[in-house]
C-alpha cells in the first residue's frame, strides 16, 4: 500500500524508528534513514548502513543520511538528498509532537500532521539503559508502534492534528488482543511516561480485583509538624535558588508526596511571583504530583538519581502534566551544584 511512497524517519537506525521503517519497506516504500549512528556503537546495535541493508532485504529502498536533529543544516541536507534520489518525501516521522497542532493548521489540506504515543513503555536499547534489565518484562515490542504508524500512514490528509495512542488506533482497526505485542505476555505493563493513565478508571478496575490503588483520593489527613532534616534542607536550598525568571519560565505548581523520615506533603510553587516552597498543600491546585520516598527525593534533587531512571524503576510516580514534570528536571540540573 505504501509502494512508491517516500518515508523520512529520524532515529531509524534502531528501535522504534527502524521498526516503522521495516514495516513500510515491506510494501516497497522508499526510506530515508535520518540518524546519528554511522559507526558501530559499543552498547547500541545498528547503524544507518546496517538499517539500510535490512530495509532493502525486505523490499524497500533506502537512503542512509547522517542527521543530528539539533543541526538544521544536516536536516536540510538530508531532505535535499531525499528529493534528489526519490523525487520528494510524502511521509515523515519526527520526535516533534509539540509542533503537531500548529503544523496541522498551517498545512491543512496539503500535509497531514499527527503525533503517535505508546500507551505503555516500549522495549528498546534506550529503555534498558534507563530502566535496567528489569524493565524489559514490563514493556511492549516496537512492533506495536510500527503497526500503529502504518495505520496512520494509510489515513487521508483530512486525518490531521491528532494525538494518537497506539493501542487505541489499533483497536479501531479491529485488533483486540494485545498480548502479541508484550515482551512477556500476561505481565503487568509500565505506563508510558507521558500519558495520564485515567486514574479513576484504573482505580475501579483495581478495586474490583480487591487491590487498593496507590493514587486513590482519600480524605485529607492532618499533617504532622515537619521535622528538620535532609528534606527541609533541600527545600530551603531550592527556595534560595528561586527567582522571578525561573517562575516565569516554568509556570507550574508541583506537589511532593514523600514517604519516610521527614516526609509528608510539600510543594514547590513556580507560578507565584519569585516562586515559593512549603510544607502542606499549595494555595492553588498542583499541576504535577510526584510520589516517592524522602531518600530518593533528596538523591533526585542532588543529582544522584535521575528523574527518568527513578520513574522507570518505579521509585517515582507522577500524575498530572508530564511536560511540566520535564521542566522540573531541567530546573533540578541547575540546582544540583548547590545540593
Amino acid at each position: 500500500r505504501l509502494a512508491g511512497c517516500t518515508v523520512f524517519i529520524t532515529g531509524a537506525s534502531r528501535g522504534i524508528g527502524k521498526a516503522i521503517a521495516l514495516k513500510a519497506a515491506k510494501d516497497g516504500a522508499n526510506i530515508v534513514i535520518a540518524a546519528k549512528t554511522a559507526q558501530p556503537h559499543s552498547k547500541l546495535l545498528g547503524t544507518i548502513y546496517t538499517a539500510a541493508e535490512e530495509i532493502e532485504a525486505v523490499g524497500g529502498k533506502a537512503l542512509p543520511c547522517i542527521v543530528d536533529v539539533r543541526d538544521e543544516q544536516q536536516i536540510s541536507d538530508a531532505v535535499q538528498k531525499a528529493v534528489k534520489k526519490f523525487g520528494a518525501y510524502t511521509i515523515a516521522k519526527y520526535g516533534m509532537s509539540m509542533y503537531v497542532l500548529g503544523m496541522a493548521e498551517e498545512f491543512k489540506g496539503e500535509i497531514a500532521v499527527n503525533a503517535l504515543w505508546p500507551k505503555t513503555a516500549i522495549y528498546t536499547a534506550a529503555t534498558e539503559m534507563l530502566g535496567g534489565p528489569g524493565i524489559k518484562s514490563q514493556c511492549r515490542k516496537v512492533d506495536i508502534i510500527a503497526d500503529a504508524a502504518y495505520s496512520i500512514f494509510q489515513k487521508p490528509k483530512s486525518f490531521t492534528g491528532n494525538f494518537v495512542i497506539d493501542e487505541n488506533i489499533l483497536k479501531a482497526e479491529g485488533i483486540q488482543h494485545f498480548d502479541i505485542y508484550a515482551i512477556k505476555p500476561g505481565h503487568p505493563l509500565q505506563p508510558d511516561l507521558f500519558l495520564d493513565e485515567y486514574p479513576e478508571a484504573v482505580s475501579k478496575k483495581m478495586e474490583s480485583a480487591g487491590a487498593v490503588p496507590e493514587f486513590k483520593e482519600e480524605k485529607p489527613q492532618p499533617q504532622p509538624k515537619p521535622r528538620s532534616g535532609a528534606v527541609e534542607k533541600t527545600f530551603r536550598i531550592v527556595k534560595d535558588s528561586l527567582s522571578d525568571d525561573i517562575a516565569k519560565a516554568t509556570q507550574a505548581i508541583y506537589l511532593f508526596e514523600l514517604s519516610g523520615k521527614d516526609g509528608g506533603t510539600w510543594f514547590l510553587d513556580l507560578k507565584s511571583k519569585g516562586g515559593n516552597v512549603g510544607y502542606g498543600e499549595p494555595s492553588e491546585q498542583a499541576d504535577v504530583v510526584m510520589s516517592m520516598s524522602t531518600d530518593d527525593f533528596v538523591k533526585m534533587f542532588s543529582g544522584k538519581l535521575k528523574p527518568t531512571m527513578a520513574f522507570m524503576s518505579g521509585k517515582l510516580k507522577i500524575k498530572g502534566n508530564m511536560a511540566l514534570a520535564i521542566k522540573l528536571e531541567k530546573l533540578m540540573n541547575q540546582m544540583n551544584a548547590r545540593l
